[in-house]
């Protein structure tokens, strides 16, 4: 029986040591992991939440969207943790698409933004240049979020966390809350947004830029 193509990434001086394993890598984890306990650490109190004396029907739809921006001023935090509840949800209910996400995710990883640049990627006897692999991870990124199941399963998810955010801030009078006193929006749990991605773009960019 034919054996199957293997891929390897070479580097004599370093073969002791994982391709993952890097400075840039862990200084990432150290960062997101950083960034999530910040954000977890803003978020508001469920049962203020869940408070059942705070609910009315909006008499418009001009006051529902007010409630609904001061209500997402006020419980970013829980609003987004709930879209993040509804993905995981979502995806462990699907273990395969699950299994593809991560298995995309881990591609990007160890395949090029913390791959250094001094260990190539080769496949079957062949040497594959940095925009190669580049070109493969954003083709198999669009076959796999726009023509597989797995991004009508991205998008049904967060569509449903959309109304379950959408019905509550709509619903829920934000008269009780103190608003003035809150941080902007783009702080707390948003910052892992902005935070983690300008992170992962300052520690990755030694390695990219010589690919580049």
């Amino acid at each position: 029986m034919a054996s199957l193509p293997s891929i390897s990434i070479s580097n004599p001086q370093s073969e002791s040591q994982p391709p993952i394993a890097t400075p840039a890598f862990r200084a990432f984890l150290s960062r997101l992991n950083a960034t999530v306990r910040h954000g977890f650490s803003q978020r508001r109190p469920w049962l203020e939440l869940l408070d059942r004396s705070s609910f009315s029907r909006p008499d418009s739809l001009t006051e529902a969207a007010t409630r609904i921006r001061r209500n997402f001023s006020y419980f970013r935090i829980n609003y987004i943790s709930l879209l993040a509840l509804s993905l995981a949800l979502s995806l462990l209910s699907h273990p395969f698409s699950l299994l593809v996400l991560l298995s995309l995710l881990g591609a990007w990883l160890f395949l090029y933004l913390f791959r250094p640049s001094d260990q190539p990627v080769v496949v079957a006897g062949r040497t594959f240049s940095d925009r190669e692999i580049l070109g493969i991870l954003v083709v198999s990124t669009i076959v796999v979020v726009f023509l597989t199941s797995v991004g009508s399963l991205l998008i049904s998810a967060l569509l449903v966390g959309l109304g379950v955010v959408c019905t509550h801030g709509a619903f829920r009078m934000p008269e009780d809350l103190f608003l003035d006193d809150q941080e902007p929006v783009t702080s707390g749990f948003l910052s892992f947004l902005g935070g983690a991605a300008s992170s992962a773009a300052a520690a990755a960019s030694p390695a990219v830029a010589t690919r580049v």
